[in-house]
């Protein structure tokens, strides 16, 4: 009797050959995050992931196959890769989380080629708009801001009309999470002063002048404030749609002959703006100081300086607004609400230690956008971000084969 052995033989080589092709295979990292809350309100804020501790998925897959989802979910988050230092390698994957009150939230980063997040119009964003001399401004799906660069500043000191000569910082006032600066810089170019017209979605009615508006910076000395002029030079980081980061150089200012750059970052789903300044000078400064415009002195200011904020309520256009101002407390010296006769002299102003590096949020709330009903509504507003601020979310990466 003839036994064949072709079978067997067959499949001894496919069992072998599985074998040497399995273990030379590439494995994927399976990675998981943990997100704590130590506070006792509900969170929903970006977050970042070093692209180091995300290394053994970027050794086999391409950073846009990279997913994130909440873990018991199969929808997949918005993310975003940014490059802090554009040095052309990505730094950080961002995501939105949202964590309960004393709570923990974990999110799973897995790999998918063939499935995306869905796309959406809501977004943090920021650009210079040369169209409408050198604006820079910027917003996300609650608020929006806008400073202005050298071209304004050329035309404001030449007496051309609309141009502003100033580095404080102005409030674009939305009631859509939709993004909006392009639609409404468009409609400018052939209706001029579009954007002061709140054809549904908002408008712009807030005066800046030079004011320092909500949270342009200074020098206060004998009852006055020394200021810097427009920027001078700008360049945009990220544009989102999760962060937007940019960075505005200003020339030498006043006679202490104060360099800056301020790094101004907005995330998505947050009313304010953080502010990161860079600051040297030729002689010694007294302090630096954070102020937000009184404008005519109508509404109601008020100092914090323990909790570290610090607001304005006012109404606008038969509407109240609140702007506000959150810091370190331990470094502001003093804290004081500067009335004055003189237009746009009229600020609160927050006045800080001396240093290399000032750090804050200023931002605001509108009654129509329906974020805030009340001055209530406005200051818990201000004392969460303070809170934030000294409790961020703890985020810690899991990584298991």
């Amino acid at each position: 009797m003839k036994i064949n052995l072709t079978i067997p033989f067959n499949l001894a080589c496919l069992a072998l050959f599985c074998l040497v092709g399995c273990e030379s295979a590439p494995k994927n990292e399976t990675v998981s995050v943990e997100v704590k809350n130590d506070l006792d309100f509900l969170r929903n804020e970006v977050v970042g992931l070093a692209a180091e501790e995300l290394s053994g998925l970027l050794e086999n897959n391409p950073e846009n196959h990279i997913r994130v989802k909440k873990e018991g979910t199969q929808e997949y988050l918005r993310t975003q890769w940014i490059d802090y230092d554009q040095d052309g390698s990505n730094d950080e994957l961002l995501f939105q989380a949202e964590v309960p009150a004393k709570g923990t939230s974990t999110y799973l980063i897995v790999v998918d080629s063939l499935r995306a997040p869905a796309e959406s119009e809501v977004m943090a964003y920021s650009r210079l708009v040369p169209e409408r001399t050198d604006d820079y401004t910027w917003e996300n799906d609650r608020v929006a801001f806008r400073t202005y660069g050298p071209t304004g500043e050329r035309e404001a000191l030449e007496g051309v009309p609309g141009s502003t000569l100033s580095s404080g910082i102005d409030l674009w006032l939305k009631r859509t999470d939709k993004s909006i600066i392009n639609k409404w810089y468009k409609a400018h170019l052939t209706e001029p002063g579009y954007y002061h017209i709140d054809h549904g979605e908002g408008y712009d009615p807030y005066h800046v002048g030079a004011s320092r508006g909500t949270g342009g910076i200074g020098i206060w000395e004998n009852d006055s404030l020394l200021v810097s002029n427009n920027f001078t030079a700008s360049r945009t980081l990220a544009a989102g749609p999760l962060r937007t980061v940019f960075e505005l150089d200003y020339a030498p200012w006043s006679v202490y002959g104060v360099k800056e750059t301020k790094r101004i970052t907005l995330d998505l789903g947050s009313n304010f703006s953080k502010f990161d300044i860079r600051l040297s000078s030729e002689r010694e400064v007294p302090n630096y100081t954070i102020g937000i415009t009184l404008h005519k002195n109508e509404g109601e200011g008020a100092i914090h300086k323990e909790e570290g904020w610090f607001r304005h309520w006012e109404t606008i256009d038969g509407s109240k607004v609140g702007e506000g101002v959150v810091i370190a407390p331990e470094i502001v010296k003093n804290a004081i609400l500067h009335k004055s006769e003189a237009t746009d002299q009229s600020n609160l102003l927050i006045i800080t230690e001396p240093q290399e590096e000032l750090s804050y949020y200023a931002g605001f709330a509108w009654e129509k956008s329906g974020q805030v009903a009340s001055l209530e509504d406005w200051e818990n507003m201000l004392e969460q971000q303070a809170q934030v601020l000294s409790s961020p979310l703890s985020v810690s990466v899991k990584t298991s084969k």
